[in-house]
């Protein structure tokens, strides 16, 4: 293997080992990825095991539009955001009762939690949705991500009317439904959260005596 070819396989395990703990959110390295060789397929999958809640299998296998994302490094044209986007919309289910607010102070403990899917973690145990790792939110919270935009008002900016209920749902659900290639994690298409999670995570950013909207 020469030079290039080396630092650039070396760099689709440098990517893949970064993604493990967060297995469940952004695209990972598609290992049809023609850019890496087989063996470094191969020392890949020797390389890790299942381990807590987190397994070799959700490591390196991918669903299509993760893949997509993967391999366009550079983005993707309009017409294949626009196809990825489409079918995922179509995988958002909505709440089983037809209810989208949960309780805002549930909501938080939820957005403070940063622990699921990760090797250390106990299988049976509460994910979290660690939206505080990317989002500010409620502003006695001081420490907080900037990785994706200030949520801080949110309900109060866009009020809690049916449409902007159901998006904020779908958005928490499966962000590539709304933007292709997110990074955001897709918490209920990829079962991180429950849905009463979501529906407390939803209340937390919508109802008006939540911390977010004060």
């Amino acid at each position: 293997m020469n030079q290039s070819k080396r630092a650039k396989a070396l760099r689709g395990v440098a990517g893949l080992l970064l993604t493990a703990g967060v297995v469940a959110g952004c695209a990972q390295l598609a290992t049809g990825d023609s850019s890496v060789s087989a063996d470094t397929i191969a020392m890949m999958k020797a390389s890790f095991k299942s381990q807590g809640p987190v397994t070799v299998d959700a490591i390196l296998n991918q669903d299509q539009a993760q893949k997509i994302c993967s391999e366009r490094t550079e983005g993707v044209s309009k017409d294949v955001a626009k196809q990825i986007e489409e079918t995922e919309l179509k995988s958002i289910n909505p709440p089983s009762d037809g209810k989208y607010l949960g309780d805002w102070k549930r909501g938080e403990v939820v957005a403070q939690n940063g622990s699921g899917l990760q090797f250390t973690d106990k299988v049976g145990g509460t994910n979290g949705g660690n939206c505080y790792a990317c989002h500010q939110l409620a502003p006695k919270e001081i420490s907080y991500g900037n990785i994706g935009p200030s949520l801080y008002r949110y309900g109060k900016l866009r009020g809690n009317g049916d449409a902007i209920v159901k998006y904020t749902w779908g958005k928490v659900y499966d962000a590539q439904a709304y933007h292709a290639c997110s990074t955001m994690p897709r918490f209920g298409h990829n079962k991180v959260l429950t849905e009463q999670q979501i529906k407390d995570v939803v209340a937390l950013l919508l109802d008006p005596a939540s911390p977010v909207n004060q």
